[in-house]
């Protein structure tokens, strides 16, 4: 199915592939376009597509269909999610924003979104170069996030941060030269804080738009962590301190 492979037919078309029931019970019913269940999935599970309209096909056919090495036996066609830069902030909470460079890794990206949604964050700003969101790996690893996390893609990062500059959200760069450990700085303003490649990090193009560089305390003989890590320690910590009663 080329949904499942190619990114540029699912830009053309505007659609991606949910595998899995976890992911399938996540998905808001007016974005399905066309579900497929194998024989032994629909036969087993009359009850959970009883209010849907659904296809079934051969176990065999379900399986070459499948981007899993081992199908649930449930696939649903999807409308792709709609967002503006306006999605990203929320009347009832302070932004906090994550901003994405260049970030290759499906696995990554699926569980920075996840961690954000975990940890209260507003919303996703990603560079162009950023892989496809829609990545089947990206999709298993948010774990649902995909459907509640807003995101926007942008062809230029640099302008998205002057953008949020003029809405006063103070912008953190995670970055190996940070002038203050991450823990040192309040997080409790309007925030946004940038990730860069996973091997590469930030270009120096956009960590100078940041207005502070901060950094993670490394003991033994690492320079950095995972990308999706870094991102799960900042944003907890910024939750952190918002949880803490002034």
């Amino acid at each position: 199915m080329n949904l499942i492979k190619k990114s540029g037919v699912r830009k053309e078309r505007g659609l991606f592939v949910i595998e899995g029931i976890r992911m399938f019970v996540e998905i808001p019913k007016d974005r399905i376009v066309k579900i497929y269940a194998s024989e032994s999935f629909a036969y087993d599970n009359k009850e959970m597509l009883c209010d849907y309209r659904y296809e079934i096909v051969a176990d065999n056919v379900f399986k070459m269909m499948s981007d899993t090495k081992t199908p649930q036996g449930i696939l649903a066609v999807v409308k792709m999610l709609e967002y503006d830069i306006e999605d990203l902030f929320k009347k009832d909470k302070v932004p906090m924003l994550v901003v994405l460079e260049n970030i290759q890794d499906p696995g990554n990206l699926g569980t920075i979104i996840r961690t954000a949604e975990g940890a209260g964050a507003t919303g996703i700003i990603m560079s162009d170069k950023t892989v496809d969101i829609y990545n089947p790996k990206t999709i298993r690893s948010t774990m649902g996030s995909l459907f509640r996390m807003p995101f926007v893609y942008s062809e230029d990062v640099v302008a998205a941060i002057h953008s949020l500059k003029q809405q006063n959200i103070k912008v953190f760069a995670a970055h190996l030269e940070g002038r203050n450990y991450y823990y040192e700085e309040d997080m409790k303003v309007p925030m946004a804080v940038l990730i860069g490649n996973e091997g590469n990090g930030l270009t120096e193009e956009l960590s100078k738009e940041a207005d502070v560089r901060i950094k993670i305390p490394m003991e033994g003989k690492l320079e950095s962590l995972n990308a999706a890590v870094s991102t799960a320690v900042i944003l907890y910590e910024a939750m952190r301190q918002r949880h803490i009663q002034p």
